[in-house]
């Protein structure tokens, strides 16, 4: 009966080390840098690296637009306000009182009636 739990204790042994075996060559093959998640997680870390970095010059490229932008908006509102005084110091300039003479042959035909004219 003791031979039998001896050889029995030793296949256990044996299956215990197959194991241990297969299980070491599956890990080293899954953390590979090359090939395994080792070499995933090294490429998403490049990648983020990457992507930090257009980031920030993405951010860098909106700030300075938005300065540009808003000297323009500043520009915009001066020339506008200064059109707005031009157009109040045009009210206050003397008026034509003679209606604007048409163009002969331009525009509708013009009838008067003369009074004291009866045909």
């Amino acid at each position: 009966m003791e031979f039998i739990a001896d050889i029995l204790l030793a296949a256990g042994a044996l299956g215990a080390g197959f194991y241990c075996f297969v299980l070491s060559r599956r890990l080293s093959k899954f953390t590979d840098l090359e090939n395994g998640v080792g070499g995933a997680v090294a490429l998403l870390s490049a990648q983020v690296d990457d992507l930090t970095r257009t980031l920030d010059a993405a951010q860098a490229t909106a700030g300075e637009s938005s300065a540009t932008l808003e000297t323009l908006t500043k520009r915009a509102e001066d020339a506008a306000k200064r059109l707005e005084l031009m157009l109040a110091s045009m009210h206050d300039l003397p008026g034509d009182e003679t209606p604007p003479k048409q163009a002969a042959g331009g525009g509708e035909p013009m009838f008067f009636r003369h009074p004291g004219a009866s045909r």
